[in-house]
């Protein structure tokens, strides 16, 4: 149960992050006090459940909340 709600603490900090507009996994990283890897973790996590969009341009994405990330997680 402990890594449930490390996860869920680890992905909310990322979600509220992003609420602030498109960001780069460094920048998240920083941000949110996790390793790159641990964001690029839980980013494909929310990317599979459609919470989350990647635009690739070049070897760096920009990864952004979707309109249903928006409306399901956001009061």
């Amino acid at each position: 149960m402990r890594n449930v709600s490390r996860g869920l603490v680890s992905r909310t900090k990322i979600i509220g992050i992003m609420e602030k507009g498109k960001n780069n996994i460094p920048e998240i990283s920083e941000k949110a006090g996790l390793s790159q890897s641990c964001v690029g973790y839980h980013l494909k996590l929310l990317l599979k459940h459609r919470v989350v969009a990647v635009n690739q341009s070049g070897r760096a994405g920009r990864w952004t909340l979707t309109k249903y990330g928006q409306e399901k997680l956001l009061p």
